[in-house]
């Protein structure tokens, strides 16, 4: 059982590369200034979620069945800012302070998202730009293949690509490898789990569901999303769709 080492924290016998005094890596993976960028709803404009939060914690459980029902824009842009939105640059613009919680603020993940079914979004793969709060477009995507492809990727779960979207989130290990160095492996993976802990709750809040994924092909699942599963590696798995109601 070797794995349990990383259940425990290390024995730091380096110096992190903060306190050598070496550059912050970039808090969001840049893009090019042609890119094509898709305007989500802000958060000051939300009207959708006011659920008690007793009830989303309570209500909370895995959905693997969606209905064909669309999400509105309203409602991607408000999982995508209960996920990963910034509420604040700080240090100088050095840092963020966002919707989750992340070891030192360094929030190191990427969104990726297959979108199947958002009303006034073209299908496609996109990544979400939370400081911008909008969507990066990256490729064009058929809803019809979505199932087949994710079930490939997924170890034959193909529910996953009949969802209105699913996401992906990648994570860029420099980015708190910068601060903790060998503390980092614990801290990424808890992190990532207060990311989708807080979609499941959101779902809630619309009458949609979400399952967390993490039984999936890694080279398959990195080469979709187009990172290079050193520098950056996919990590989690989450369809949303709407759900039947009781």
């Amino acid at each position: 059982m070797g794995y349990r080492k990383h259940l425990k924290n290390p024995i730091i016998t380096e110096e992190s590369d903060q306190r050598k005094g070496l550059p912050l890596p970039p808090i969001q993976k840049p893009y090019t200034e042609d890119a094509k960028l898709v305007d989500l709803v802000s958060p000051d404009d939300f009207t959708v979620g006011n659920i008690p939060l007793l009830k989303a914690i309570t209500n909370r459980i895995s959905h693997r069945k969606y209905t064909d029902e669309s999400l509105t824009l309203e409602e991607f842009s408000y999982l995508l800012w209960t996920t990963q939105g910034v509420k604040e640059l700080a240090r100088e613009g050095r840092i963020t302070l966002r919707t989750v919680p992340s070891g030192g603020a360094m929030h190191p993940f990427e969104t990726y998202l297959v979108v199947n079914r958002v009303e006034g979004i073209e299908s496609g793969l996109y990544r979400y730009l939370a400081i911008e709060h909008k969507l990066l477009f990256l490729k064009s995507l058929d809803p019809k293949e979505m199932p087949e492809k994710m079930g490939k990727i997924n170890n034959g779960q193909t529910f996953i690509g009949k969802g209105s979207v699913v996401f992906i989130w990648s994570v860029r290990p420099y980015r708190t490898e910068w601060r903790y160095g060998e503390d980092s492996f614990k801290d990424i993976l808890m992190s990532v789990g207060h990311i989708c802990q807080n979609l499941y709750l959101a779902c809630e809040g619309i009458n949609a569901g979400t399952c967390a994924i993490v039984a999936y092909q890694q080279k398959l699942l990195d080469d979709f999303i187009g990172v290079d599963g050193n520098d950056e590696i996919s990590l989690y798995v989450a369809p949303v769709g709407k759900i039947k109601k009781e």
